[in-house]
């Protein structure tokens, strides 16, 4: 059952093609544990486009649009697409069945135009100032699905009956929570440095305000809400490591 868990977290969180045997509640659940691992999975192809670009002495600005661009396809832009979707959902006017029906609209607003071109242009900016410290790029991005930890974590309620936030709403235990954001935290301070443990930390009390926010929102999380987390958090982390 925990194998299971983790091919779905690595066929749902990545391109890499891992087969999921499974698809119910306990192993969504055990997806969403295992999200943090596939994160740093995901930022490892970062890094590795950041090292290869910057030794081929790619302009560094380029160098950080670039990968950006490797981290938004082995995502399937799955988690900018939920930013974009949140940003328009909290934008709109109404009660929260007119946002998560804005939501679910699929076409990008004003709100989430303005939002990709800051979250993705802070990221390239910040991978820029960051090309000779590569492995920061897989510590934000596991510290960006550490956020899909905390975002489901008891006592967080799904937004509608049904979709993925309905599956894996509420599923995560406080212990599994707190390990997950403490080990990030303790990994930035030891083999990075003190400004980029600070923005995990701040990362994490960022998620904590934005699931408060959502809740009252829209009434609970849902999938978009999870990918706009991971986001944030991932560029929280990208823009203190470069205060080093």
């Amino acid at each position: 059952m925990t194998l299971d868990g983790l091919r779905l977290s690595v066929s749902w969180l990545s391109v890499l093609p891992v087969p999921a045997r499974r698809v119910d509640d306990a192993t969504c659940g055990q997806a969403i544990a295992f999200a943090p691992l596939v994160g740093a999975l995901v930022g490892g192809s970062g890094a590795l486009a950041l090292w290869g670009l910057t030794a081929l002495g790619a302009p560094p600005l380029l160098a950080g649009l670039l990968t950006v661009a490797v981290l938004v396809l082995v995502t399937r832009g799955m988690h900018v697409d939920g930013l974009a979707d949140s940003v328009d959902g909290l934008g709109c006017y109404g009660p929260p069945e007119r946002a998560l029906s804005v939501m679910r609209d699929g076409g990008a607003g004003p709100f989430a135009v303005v939002a990709l071109i800051l979250v993705l242009g802070i990221q390239a900016v910040s991978l820029a100032e960051l090309s000779t410290n590569p492995l920061v790029v897989v510590l934000a991005c596991a510290v960006g699905r550490a956020g899909f930890v905390l975002c489901c974590r008891r006592g967080v309620p799904p937004a509608r009956p049904e979709g993925m936030g309905a599956l894996v709403a509420g599923s995560q235990p406080t212990w599994l929570v707190a390990a997950w954001w403490l080990l990030l935290f303790a990994v930035a301070a030891i083999a990075v440095d003190w400004p980029t443990a600070i923005a995990v930390a701040a990362a994490a009390a960022l998620l904590l305000g934005f699931t408060h926010h959502v809740r009252r929102r829209f009434g609970g999380i849902t999938g978009d809400v999870l990918g706009a987390a991971s986001e944030l958090a991932t560029t929280i982390v990208l823009i203190g490591a470069t205060f080093a």
